[in-house]
């Protein structure tokens, strides 16, 4: 059995759309490298929609976030965590 507590999170990103900063529940964590980008506007699931994924580097872990573009909406996913950390939809 796991607990989930509600958060408030956001993706503030430059002006070329790159995330730079994940803030969630009054946390800020500066983007240190963007790992990867993956496109899927052209190819993506019906039931999702487009999207872009990014991978990424902060506060020395690594994290996955999605944007949903037809929702104009982030989720934050943070990968391969010893502990747990904050993994949310924005």
């Amino acid at each position: 059995m796991f607990s989930l507590t509600a958060a408030t999170t956001s993706v503030a990103t430059d002006a070329a759309g790159r995330p730079r900063e994940i803030r969630a529940d009054g946390l800020r964590l500066p983007v240190t490298a963007l790992l990867s980008v993956r496109d899927e506007t052209a190819a993506h699931p019906m039931e999702t929609g487009p999207r872009t994924v990014f991978i990424v580097s902060a506060a020395e872990r690594r994290y996955r976030l999605v944007h949903l573009l037809r929702d104009r909406r982030w989720t934050i996913e943070e990968l391969a965590a010893r502990r747990a950390g904050f993994a949310r939809a924005a």
